[in-house]
């Protein structure tokens, strides 16, 4: 392994351990602030009123929850290289299907910054003309850019990356066998999740009530173990042993 590429290791898990904690320390924040994510299931009238009573606080967490997410996005696209499989098609559509995640759980997070606060004011300070009209606005957008965009697509295209990355570990054992296994369970965990946004839209929907807290808490953990591993393994080669028995007789 070339020092080039022990820099590319380091650097690739110093983001995800550096993306999953600053996420987890921002989403926290917002938790206890904002009681997120139980508030998004509540009603305009509940939710808007209580994004006000927040103030401009609010919006700045909200907009560092969004960009300490976006971290990800780095280390997501220099994985391959760090693991030396530039050319593996599937951690390429892996790759893909995980930068799109981040961009499109960025989107849900960003629209409390830009588009909800206007909505938030207008429906707090308006008569109920007003109000109705806002609600209609805050549902439409909520739906859109929320519970499709940002936890729909969002969370299902970066479980199918940790599927995919758990899987190419599991195979060419780039990565000690664990950290797949618990990659592969996570992931399983956090897919149930996709019952209480599916509810949304379709009412009677099985919910799992901990499979969102469990899922995005384990796999916020497991991003930060990939990281982690990262920078304290060295990378395995993955010439076959028949290949180096070839090279040894040619020698």
């Amino acid at each position: 392994m070339t020092s080039t590429t022990v820099g590319l290791r380091r650097i690739t898990g110093g983001l995800f351990v550096l993306g999953a904690l600053a996420f987890g320390t921002a989403a926290t924040v917002l938790s206890s602030s904002f009681e997120w994510p139980d508030i998004l299931r509540e009603p305009a009238a509940v939710v808007l009123p209580a994004f006000v009573a927040g103030g401009p606080s609010l919006v700045w967490t909200w907009f560092a929850t969004a960009w300490t997410y976006a971290i990800l996005l780095v280390p997501v696209l220099l994985l391959p290289a760090a693991l030396g499989r530039r050319d593996d098609p599937a951690l390429r559509v892996g790759t893909y299907l995980g930068a799109a995640s981040v961009l499109l759980s960025l989107i849900g997070f960003l629209r409390w910054v830009f588009v909800v606060p206007p909505l938030a004011d207008a429906y707090v300070g308006g008569d109920a003309i007003t109000k109705a009209a806002v609600d209609a606005a805050w549902m439409a957008q909520h739906q859109f850019g929320g519970a499709l965009l940002g936890e729909h697509l969002g969370q299902v295209l970066v479980i199918a990356w940790s599927v995919i990355v758990c899987v190419i570990i599991l195979r060419t054992q780039a990565l000690p066998r664990w950290l797949g296994v618990s990659g592969l369970v996570v992931s399983a965990v956090y897919l149930l999740n996709q019952g209480d946004i599916l509810a949304t839209a379709l009412p009677g929907f099985p919910v799992v009530d901990l499979a969102g807290l469990l899922g995005s808490t384990g796999w916020g953990l497991w991003v930060a173990a990939l990281g982690v591993t990262l920078l304290v393994s060295r990378a395995r080669s993955t010439t076959t042993p028949h290949v180096l028995a070839d090279a040894t007789a040619r020698a």
